[in-house]
C-alpha cells in the first residue's frame, strides 16, 4: 500500500489560525469530492473554529481515564476501520493519555500514513525539539510536548500560517484565543512583542531553510547548472594565508546586508601538492567562520579557478569574494591570475568581489613544479651528461672530421641521453649547449658564432626542438609512471580498507597506527565532542609525543562529520595524500562506531544474562522454596493442633520432617547465595597449601551412608587451594552424582597427581550425558532430562565450578566407562607456580569452622 501524504501547518505561536487554515482546507477537499474525517480537532472553545467543525465527519474520540478525570483521544482503530482518504488530526506534538494506543500523536500521524491515509494536521514552532533550548531562552518556558525535527521534515508540505505579532495580540485581546480571564496574563508574558517577534523569525527561518532544501533537491533532479539568486550565498576563496580573516569578515558582512546570507569558505588544495598553505592559519580561519555563522570546506582541484567556480555554482551561490593577489607585478607574466580567471568565467549570474588587504603585492612565491620523480642519482647523470657530455664530444670531434650532419646526430644522441637519465631541464641544457659548439665549432664561417648557411640554421633548429620533444616525453612519462604508482599505492590502501569494513577486523588502535606508518608521522589520534561548545576529546591514538587536545594544535587534521576529527602530527601533509586520508579518517569513525556497538552488545548480553538469571531465581524462590516452607509449615501445624493427639513416633517423624525442609532450605539458600558472589565477581579464595585428603571427605557429611566409596591416597602432594571453596565444590559434585546414581551402585570420589595437577574424580553410574550438554550442565538453573522441580534449582554444578575457576582450577565432564558420567576437578599442586599464597577472605571456611 503506497504511504499517505502528510500536510503540516506550521505556526509562530498559538492563535495565529493553523487549524482555521487545516479546517477550510477541509471543506475545499470535501466539496471536491474528498473523503474527509475529523481525526482530532481542538476548538478550544473558539467559537469560529467550531463553526469550522459544521459540515465535516468527525470519528468519535477513544475516552479514557486518568487520576479520576475521563480524557477524549484519538481513536486511531475507529479511524484505521474507518479508512478515509484525507484525516484532520490537530496538535501533531500531543502527549496523549496514559492508555493510548502510543505514546505521542505524531506516532498516530505515522500509523495513518503508513496505512496509506494522507493526514493534514498542525504544529508550532516551539514544539519542534531542536528548537527547545531557544524557544526557553527567549520565552523563558520550557516546552514539554514536542515532535522530533525529522517528523515535521518528511512532511511532503508545510504551509506556515503568519501573522504580526500585533495582530495577534490584538486578537487575543478580544478573547478570539483565550479566556478572558487568562487574556492579561498572557499579554504579558508569554504573548509579549518580542517573543512573538522572536518566534516568528524562528518559523520563518525554519521554513526558509526547508524551502532551500526543495529548491536544491529540484536543482539536482532536473540538473539545473545555472545560478538562481533566491538567497544570498557567498563564497570566500581561501589560500591559506593571513589575508584570509580579512576576507571571512568582509563576506560576513556583505551576508548581514541580505535577508538569510550564508558564508561558505573553502579553500582549494592542488592534488599534486605544490601549494602549501599554513595548517594554523586555515585552523583558525576555519574557526573564525564557524563563529560567525558560515561554514568551511576544503575542495582538491588541480584548476583553482575551476574548481572554485565548481564549488560556488553547486551550492547555487550568488557571490564569490576573492583577495588582490600578493603576486608582484612581473609575476604576472606566468598569467592573469586566480581573481582575474574568476571574474572573467563567472558569468552574469555570479558576482565576484575582489577585496584589499595588506598583503598586497608584497609578494608570494609561485608553485615551483616538482622535479620528474626520477631520483636524484639520475637526474644528477643527467646534468652531468647534458653539460660535460657535449664538451667532451667537442674535443672528440675536432680530431676526426666525420661531417657536419654526423655531428649534429651524435649531440643529438648526447641531448637524448640527457633527457632519459635526467628529464626536460637537462636536456633543454644539453640542447642549447650542443647547439652553440656546433655552431661555433662545425658550421662555417668556424670559431665564430655566426651561419653562413641557412640549411645549416633549419639543421641546428631541428636539432634543438628534437632535443625539447624527447625531454617533454621523458618527463611526461616519468610523470604518469609516478602517478600510476600512486595510485596503485592509493587502491591498495583502499582495498584494505574496504576489506576491513566488510570483515570488521582492525581495532581502532590499529587503524591509528597504520594511518601513521602510512604517512610517516609521528602520532595520529582520532578526536571527538559532543557539540561545537563541548571541549574535544581524544577516543583513540596512537604513536609518540605530546598529546593533543584540538585537531587545531595538529599538523594535519581531516574533519569527520561536524564534531569528529583525525589528526597527526610530524609534518604537513601534502595534499595528493588528503584523499587516502579523508578514506583512513571515515574509517577511523566507523571503527569507533563498531567498538562502541560491541560494547554496547556486551553490556546488552550481560543485562540479558542476568535478567535471565534474576527470572530463574525468581521462578526457584517461587517453587523450589516455597515446597520445604509448606513442608515446615504443615508439620509445625500439626504440632501445635490440639485436635490430635499425636503418638511418640509421629511427633518424631514431623520433626525429622521439619529438619529435613530446613536443611533443603538452608543448601538452596547457600547455593543461592554462592551463585549470586559468583555472578558479581565477589569470590575471593584464600589460597592455601593442604592435604586433599583432609578436606574431600569433610565434603561426604550430607549423603546418605554407603552411598559413596572413598579412594584417596595419602601420598598424594599437597594443593594450594582455598580449603572451604574446595569442601564445597566437592559436596555439590557428589551430592549431584548421588542424586542420579542408581542405588545399589555407589558413587566413587577418586584422587591422583598428573604432572603438576592433582585431579579429584566423582563417577557415578547414572544415565550419563551426550556430548552436546556437557557444557550446558554447568550454566545455571539447568536441570539435565526429566529431572523434576523438587531436585533443585540446578544451581549446584554451576557453583562448583565456580569455585574450581576462583582457585585457579578447572571441572570437567567425562563419560564413565560402562555409563554414567565423571566429573573431573583439576587442582594445582603445592610448588607448581612462585607465590602461592593470595591473600584473601574465604567465604566458606568459616561455616566450615563454625560447623
Amino acid at each position: 500500500m503506497a504511504r499517505g501524504k502528510l500536510r503540516i501547518y506550521l505556526g509562530a505561536a498559538p492563535g495565529v489560525g493553523k487549524t482555521y487554515a487545516m479546517l477550510s482546507e477541509a471543506h475545499r477537499r470535501v466539496e471536491r469530492g474528498t473523503d474527509c474525517v475529523v481525526g482530532f480537532v481542538e476548538h478550544h472553545d473558539r467559537p469560529r473554529t467550531e463553526v469550522m467543525l459544521h459540515g465535516l465527519e468527525q470519528v468519535p474520540r477513544r475516552q479514557l481515564e486518568y487520576r479520576g478525570s475521563r480524557f477524549g483521544e484519538m481513536d486511531v482503530d475507529a479511524v484505521l476501520r474507518r479508512a478515509p482518504a484525507v484525516a484532520l488530526v490537530d496538535e501533531l506534538a500531543h502527549t496523549n493519555v496514559p492508555g493510548s494506543r502510543n505514546a505521542k500523536r505524531w506516532q498516530d500521524v505515522e500509523e495513518l500514513l503508513s496505512a496509506g491515509i494522507d493526514v493534514v494536521s498542525t504544529v508550532n514552532i516551539q514544539h519542534l525539539e531542536s528548537l527547545g533550548d531557544v524557544v526557553e531562552s527567549i520565552t523563558g518556558v520550557r516546552q514539554r510536548e514536542t515532535v522530533p525535527d525529522e517528523v515535521v521534515r518528511r512532511a511532503d508540505q508545510i504551509e506556515l500560517v503568519d501573522m504580526s505579532p500585533e495582530a495577534l495580540r490584538r486578537r487575543m485581546a478580544h478573547g478570539n484565543i483565550y479566556k478572558p480571564d487568562k487574556v492579561d496574563a498572557a499579554l504579558s508574558n508569554y504573548f509579549r512583542p518580542g517573543n512573538l517577534t522572536a518566534l516568528r523569525e524562528l518559523a520563518l527561518l525554519w521554513v526558509a531553510d526547508r524551502v532551500d532544501e526543495y529548491l536544491n533537491a529540484y536543482r539536482s533532479e532536473h540538473r539545473v547548472s545555472k545560478i538562481w539568486g533566491s538567497r544570498e550565498r557567498i563564497v570566500v576563496g581561501l589560500t591559506g594565508g593571513p589575508e584570509g580573516r580579512t576576507l571571512i569578515r568582509r563576506a560576513a558582512r556583505l551576508a548581514e546586508k541580505g535577508a538569510g546570507g550564508e558564508v561558505l569558505a573553502v579553500y582549494i588544495a592542488r592534488s599534486d601538492g605544490l601549494t602549501s598553505a599554513s595548517p594554523k592559519e586555515l585552523a583558525v580561519q576555519r574557526t573564525l567562520v564557524e563563529d560567525l555563522g558560515g561554514t568551511f570546506h576544503h575542495v582538491v582541484g588541480d584548476d583553482i579557478p575551476a574548481a572554485l567556480l565548481d564549488f560556488a555554482r553547486g551550492v547555487n551561490a550568488t557571490q564569490i569574494v576573492l583577495g588582490s593577489s600578493r603576486r608582484k607585478a612581473w609575476q604576472y607574466i606566468f598569467g592573469p591570475g586566480v581573481g582575474a580567471t574568476v571574474a572573467r568565467e563567472s558569468g552574469p549570474d555570479l558576482d565576484v568581489h575582489i577585496v584589499t588587504h595588506e598583503e598586497v603585492a608584497k609578494g608570494r612565491g609561485l608553485p615551483v613544479a616538482r622535479g620528474a620523480r626520477l631520483g636524484r642519482a639520475r637526474i644528477i647523470w643527467g646534468w652531468v651528461v647534458g653539460l660535460v657530455g657535449p664538451a667532451v664530444l667537442a674535443v672528440l670531434l675536432n680530431s676526426v672530421a666525420l661531417g657536419l650532419a654526423n655531428d649534429m646526430l651524435l649531440f643529438l644522441a648526447l641531448t637524448v641521453a640527457a633527457a632519459l637519465l635526467g628529464g626536460l631541464f637537462p636536456a633543454l641544457a644539453s640542447a642549447a649547449f650542443g647547439s652553440l659548439l656546433l655552431n661555433y665549432f662545425y658550421t662555417p664561417p668556424l670559431h665564430r658564432l655566426t651561419i653562413a648557411d641557412p640549411k645549416n640554421i633549419v639543421a641546428i633548429a631541428i636539432f634543438f626542438g628534437v632535443g625539447m620533444s624527447v625531454a617533454s616525453v621523458v618527463d611526461l612519462a616519468a610523470r604518469r609512471t609516478h602517478q600510476a604508482a600512486r595510485l596503485r599505492a592509493e587502491s591498495e590502501i583502499l582495498s584494505f580498507l574496504a576489506g576491513n569494513v566488510l570483515r570488521g577486523e582492525t581495532s581502532l588502535e590499529e587503524l591509528l597506527e597504520r594511518v601513521r606508518e602510512t604517512f610517516a608521522m609521528e602520532s595520529a589520534a582520532l578526536l571527538e565532542r559532543a557539540s561545537d561548545t563541548e571541549p574535544w576529546t581524544c577516543a583513540g591514538r596512537a604513536g609518540f609525543g605530546r598529546p593533543l587536545e584540538r585537531p587545531e594544535d595538529a599538523d594535519v587534521d581531516m574533519p569527520v562529520g561536524d564534531h569528529m576529527a583525525l589528526a597527526l602530527t610530524g609534518r604537513v601533509l601534502p595534499a595528493e595524500d588528503r584523499r587516502v586520508l579523508a578514506a583512513f579518517a571515515a574509517q577511523a569513525a566507523v571503527a569507533l562506531d563498531r567498538r562502541r556497538l560491541r560494547q554496547e552488545a556486551d553490556q546488552a548480553r550481560a543485562l540479558a544474562e542476568g535478567n535471565r538469571i534474576r527470572t530463574a531465581l525468581l521462578a526457584a524462590v517461587s517453587h523450589d522454596l516455597r515446597t520445604p516452607l509448606a513442608g515446615i509449615k504443615a508439620s509445625v501445624s500439626s504440632l501445635r493442633s490440639d485436635d490430635v493427639e499425636w503418638s511418640e513416633e509421629d511427633r518424631a517423624e514431623l520433626l525429622a520432617a521439619i529438619e529435613e525442609g530446613a536443611d533443603r532450605l538452608d543448601h538452596l539458600v547457600g547455593n543461592l547465595l554462592d551463585m549470586s558472589r559468583l555472578q558479581t565477581g565477589t569470590v575471593t579464595p584464600l589460597i592455601r597449601e593442604i592435604d586433599v585428603d583432609e578436606v574431600v571427605p569433610m565434603a561426604l557429611g550430607g549423603v546418605p551412608e554407603g552411598s559413596v566409596e572413598l579412594d584417596v591416597p595419602e601420598s598424594l602432594p599437597m594443593v594450594e587451594v582455598d580449603p572451604g571453596l574446595l569442601e564445597r565444590s566437592v559436596a555439590n559434585l557428589v551430592e549431584n552424582a548421588v542424586k542420579y546414581s542408581p542405588r545399589d551402585r555407589p558413587v566413587l570420589v577418586s584422587a591422583s597427581a598428573i604432572a603438576d595437577r592433582v585431579e579429584v574424580r566423582v563417577v557415578d553410574g547414572g544415565p550419563g550425558v551426550p556430548d552436546e550438554a556437557k557444557d550446558r550442565i554447568f550454566e545455571p538453573f539447568q536441570r539435565y532430562g526429566d529431572a523434576p522441580r523438587g531436585a533443585g534449582v540446578g544451581l549446584g554444578l554451576a557453583v562448583a565450578r565456580g569455585f574450581a575457576e576462583a582457585m585457579g582450577g578447572t571441572l570437567d565432564a567425562e563419560d564413565t566407562p560402562g555409563g554414567g558420567l565423571t566429573m573431573v576437578l583439576s587442582l594445582r599442586a603445592a610448588g607448581s607456580r612462585p607465590g602461592a599464597l593470595v591473600a584473601g577472605r574465604d567465604i566458606a571456611e568459616p561455616e566450615r569452622q563454625a560447623s
